[in-house]
């Protein structure tokens, strides 16, 4: 591969965003995909459950499979990333992901989509943790590696706010299969700009161990039954087998990954590196906000459809506050991490999101203003959170593991959201003894209703605030120990 620098003083990153707009435009176009990818399929559920006469249990793995093959996997290519270059791992998945969409076409049977979206986790994985790696070291200077992230992340947030609704008007025009089919023109940019924009990995920021096999089986089958478990609590039920052989299998699964890393020669992923207090609280802060963000999301969802009624359109309306905040306060981040400095921004973040979880909790019962209230903070505290956490989490890491850190990252979040949903999922079952489709509900059962959407919310911000506490106490460690950053 050829690279745009001619000389190891490339590495000398430019000073300005502009002169390496062509390798963030790349970047951006990753982090468009993997959050367009599942909120604008979403919105064509429905129909592709008629034309391809899904069940639903087939149905949600249509999404599913996606989530589960994208988590379980991001370590494991982060460490091949470490080991033969970012680069060329993220372009070899910007090919799988083309050829992948483009199959869609041919799809007949849910199954076989169902693999398609299997193959389109593998292609995030393998390009998802390398963004952040990349545009990490495109620059020296940290203030420049926060606002390229959020450029790159600003991409990442309007596809997720404008995927359903661009989802919507497309059905009315187009098959679903367009919808996947828009992934090749967004992975071809994306190909483009990191080549063109990026330079190969240097053999000095890479590292030759053997890559640690059993180490990568074990992690990946823990991270997997992790996402596979609270789905199996919503839809077996605590009272079933399933669930709870699940909970077992990932105890096990964990104890022998730990157990291997500990020992092996070459690990996967060097345990001590997450005891380094820059990578634990940037991670407890990013698990925060991902365990909030995803209960409110839910909770949310439930009480304007469910309990109040509204239509889908409605409560989409009723979501714009979060959509609002999180496109405009992309041009206050930076700032914001100027003023307040890159800890103190991200465990202010994380809590920005707590907060917001802990008003949905004491003010949903008094209507839509509490809702907007607990929109806002969760959207300012996110906005901030990802940019603020993930870079405090590579610059304490050395240069060659750069790619692991980003890995952990995504997947810390990724963890955090399945909890997040599970537990809420779980405690709606147990509280609620009505049928959340019943065109009407009983006084007592709107009651049963509330009262558990309001325990759910303050049961996953006790969780969120206590993973904020250890993060600053982590913090704190590494202001008291004047830890050198590798950068």
């Amino acid at each position: 591969m050829s690279t745009p620098e001619a000389s190891p003083a490339a590495t000398a990153r430019s000073e300005s965003l502009g002169a390496r707009w062509i390798a963030l435009t790349g970047l951006s176009a990753v982090f468009l995909f993997e959050m367009l990818d599942n909120s604008i399929l979403n919105v064509a559920l429905p129909t592709i459950g008629r034309e391809l006469q899904a069940t639903t249990t087939t149905l949600q793995w249509v999404t599913g499979a996606y989530s589960v093959v994208f988590g379980g996997l991001m370590l494991l290519f982060g460490a091949i990333a470490d080991r033969f270059g970012r680069r060329r791992v993220m372009l070899a998945g910007l090919v799988l992901l083309g050829a992948a969409s483009l199959t869609t076409m041919v799809v007949s049977t849910t199954w076989q989509l169902i693999a398609v979206r299997a193959c389109m986790g593998v292609a995030a994985a393998m390009t998802t943790p390398g963004s952040m790696a990349l545009a990490f070291r495109l620059f020296q200077a940290d203030d420049l590696r926060v606002r390229a992230i959020t450029v790159i992340s600003t991409a990442g947030l309007v596809g997720l706010a404008i995927g359903p609704t661009a989802g919507g008007f497309v059905l009315a025009v187009a098959p679903w299969q367009v919808l996947l089919l828009v992934n090749v023109p967004i992975a071809a940019l994306a190909f483009a700009g990191i080549r063109l924009g990026v330079a190969a990995d240097e053999p000095s920021g890479l590292h030759a161990d053997p890559l640690d096999i059993p180490g990568a089986v074990l992690g990946t089958a823990t991270i997997i039954l992790a996402l596979v478990t609270p789905t199996l609590f919503v839809d077996e039920g605590a009272g079933s087998w399933a669930p709870w052989t699940a909970v077992a299998a990932t105890i096990a699964a964990a104890a022998a990954f730990v157990r291997r890393e500990r020992t092996a020669r070459h690990p996967l992923l060097d345990l001590r590196l997450l005891a380094l207090p820059l990578v634990s609280s940037g991670l407890a802060y990013k698990a925060a906000a991902g365990l909030a963000v995803a209960g409110l999301g839910y909770l949310v969802t439930l009480l304007l459809q469910f309990a109040w009624g509204w239509s889908p359109a409605m409560a989409a309306v009723g979501m714009l506050p979060q959509v609002i905040v999180l496109l405009a306060g992309g041009r206050f981040v930076a700032p914001f991490v100027r003023r307040v400095g890159l800890q103190r921004a991200a465990w202010l973040s994380a809590a920005a999101v707590v907060t917001g979880l802990a008003a949905f909790a004491a003010l949903s019962r008094f209507g839509y203003p509490g809702v907007v209230v607990a929109l806002v903070l969760v959207a300012a505290g996110m906005r901030v959170v990802g940019v603020a956490a993930g870079t405090n989490v590579l610059r304490g890491l050395p240069e060659n593991r750069t790619s692991i850190g980003a890995a952990l990252v995504d997947t810390s979040s990724e963890l955090a959201t399945g909890v997040g949903i599970a537990t809420t999922g779980t405690i709606l079952a147990a509280l609620f003894t009505g049928s959340l489709t019943a065109s009407t509900w009983s006084p007592a059962q709107a009651g049963q209703f509330q009262q558990a959407l309001t325990i759910a919310a303050l049961t996953l911000t006790a969780v969120a605030a206590a993973l904020v506490a250890y993060g600053l106490i982590r913090s704190h460690t590494t202001i008291a120990a004047k830890e050198p950053h590798h950068v």
